[in-house]
């Protein structure tokens, strides 16, 4: 992994020299664009609206519309001059529990990085408090020609960096809670089925998409098909259903430890 960013974290008077690495990376099913007649690439071009030619990527800059419609250009000279305090700077500006942020505003993580031997004790120093103390340091850093609000979290010895959605990039669902009432049996029985089904290895599930995807790839190829499938139906009785469910788990959780103990 490359850094994608190199600075320090900045708190109060200590400053500890870090780099970014990209924590993740998505996986798609590798699919392109064709022409559904020949199988022909489709390519995207990007072409000037005003004089229709091609525009290499030189010569594209960013562009921004005033209120009186003309476009103020920017480019990336411009864009690097801006007075950022946060441009090489993790800035720490206060601390919250870990429940006091939405789930919903987390975004991008990156691995945090000590940068230099010296770095290394406050790096560690930091790391340890965040993790006996159960609170999140809350930062704003300049990532990318852009400032965003993030987070720093310890996990398993090493700092994280999640980047976090504005307050106001969070869209007001309005009220779509459900008004139909549950009733104690309803509660009762949807709590044992969370019982039965309580603990699941996600280091074991899989992008079965992905999997399915690849099959019809290979059938395709080979001039077939793959057969359609099953739809769940309906919901008709939920009392049912959640009794059903119940009984279905406690059997494949029994069938599970059975097959533990023979493994023992």
């Amino acid at each position: 992994m490359r850094p994608i960013w190199k600075g320090s974290i900045s708190f109060s008077l200590v400053s500890v020299p870090v780099q970014l690495l990209a924590a993740t990376e998505e996986h798609g099913p590798g699919l392109h664009e064709v022409h559904a007649l020949d199988g022909g690439r489709i390519r995207h071009r990007k072409v000037c609206e005003l004089d229709g030619r091609e525009v290499a990527q030189h010569e594209i800059a960013r562009g921004w519309e005033a209120p009186d419609g003309r476009t103020v250009v920017l480019d990336e000279a411009d864009i690097a001059a801006l007075p950022l305090p946060t441009k090489r700077v993790i800035d720490v500006v206060g601390f919250l529990d870990i429940e006091q942020v939405d789930p919903l505003m987390y975004s991008r993580p990156y691995w945090v990085s000590p940068e230099g031997a010296s770095s290394e004790r406050p790096y560690a120093l930091m790391t340890e408090a965040l993790a006996r103390s159960g609170r999140l340091a809350v930062c704003k850093v300049a990532i990318r020609s852009r400032e965003r609000l993030a987070v720093l979290r310890p996990r398993q010895g090493i700092l994280v960096l999640q980047t976090l959605l504005w307050p106001e990039e969070i869209r007001d669902p309005g009220d779509l809670s459900s008004p139909s009432p549950v009733t104690d049996r309803e509660l009762m029985l949807a709590e044992m089925l969370m019982d039965e089904l309580a603990g699941v290895d996600i280091d074991q599930l899989h992008d079965e998409y992905a999997a399915a995807l690849e099959q019809l790839v290979d059938a395709k190829a080979l001039g077939a098909g793959l057969a359609p499938a099953l739809e769940p139906g309906p919901v008709v009785d939920l009392m049912a259903a959640l009794e059903e469910s119940v009984r279905a788990a406690r059997h494949a959780r029994g069938d599970e430890e059975r097959e533990q103990h023979q493994d023992d």
